[in-house]
Order: C-alpha cells, then sequence, then structure tokens
C-alpha cells in the first residue's frame, strides 16, 4: 500500500509542477493595451493554433452620435461584416514568436477598422509597451508605427 499512496503522490506533484510550469510560460504581451491614442483597448492572447490575437474590448468613444448605436465596422471591403460592433473585433491575427528573439513578433497581420484595410505586422515587446508595425505586406517601408502601451497592472 504504501508504494501506491508513494506513486499517487508522485503523479499528483508531477501535474502540480508540470501545471504551473504552463502557467508561467504565458507570454507577456498577453495582457491588455492601449492603442497610441488611448481611446482603445486590445486584449492581446493565444489561440488554440498558438498564435497570437488581438481584440477590441474598450473603445473611449463607443456609440455613435449620429445613429446613437454602437460603431460598427462599416469600413470593411465585406459588406456582411460592415454592421458588426467594433467592440470584440479581432483587428491582430495570427503573430507568432521569433525563436531568436522573444521580444518579437512577426508572420501576422494588422487589420485597421478606419479604412478597411489588413496589413502585415510585427510587434516588439519593451516591458509596459509594445512596438507596434503595420505595413503593406511587399514593402515593409510602407507602413505606420505606434508606441501601445500597458493597460492594466
Amino acid at each position: 500500500m504504501k508504494l501506491k499512496d508513494l506513486l499517487i503522490a508522485g503523479i499528483i506533484a508531477f501535474a502540480i509542477a508540470y501545471s504551473t510550469r504552463a502557467i508561467a510560460q504565458k507570454s507577456p504581451i498577453e495582457k491588455v493595451w492601449y492603442d497610441q491614442k488611448k481611446t482603445c483597448k486590445v486584449q492581446i492572447y493565444k489561440g488554440a493554433d498558438g498564435k497570437y490575437y488581438g481584440k477590441t474590448i474598450w473603445l473611449s468613444e463607443n456609440i455613435d452620435k449620429k445613429t446613437g448605436k454602437p460603431y460598427t465596422d462599416k469600413e470593411n471591403p465585406d459588406e456582411n461584416q460592415r454592421n458588426k460592433p467594433l467592440i470584440g473585433l479581432v483587428l491582430l491575427q495570427g503573430f507568432e514568436q521569433d525563436p531568436q528573439d522573444k521580444n518579437v513578433f512577426t508572420g501576422g497581420s494588422v487589420y485597421d477598422p478606419d479604412n478597411g484595410k489588413t496589413y502585415c505586422g510585427k510587434i516588439v515587446f519593451k516591458g509596459n509597451s509594445l512596438d507596434m508595425r503595420g505595413y503593406l505586406c511587399s514593402f515593409s517601408v510602407f507602413g505606420r508605427s505606434e508606441e501601445w502601451s500597458l493597460a492594466e497592472e
């Protein structure tokens, strides 16, 4: 019986150590961030595919004064998507952590709801801020950069 108890204790200890290790490996970008103007909060999370995504969770002005309704993705090139609210809209898609530099995330896309266009993107983690860059996929020199700040502590 003692061997069985020891075996069970060992399995439990392994499970606790493994789950603690998995929690500790959460990426530092998996937080809530303000955009540069602090008019929007984006929650960055890891998807089931292991890539990183970001969705809008807060807007400083969520109600369109003309319509009295929440702002929607009215510039989306897909007419079927234009009635989707901006809250909950996925702006960042498919970013992967660079194996050589754990602070760099590339290979993803950035959607700009102001013009309905999608760009290639790069995220650089810098502690309490992110350097965000969206650019034309064929010409990385043509793009825009912003510094996002941590919205949660």
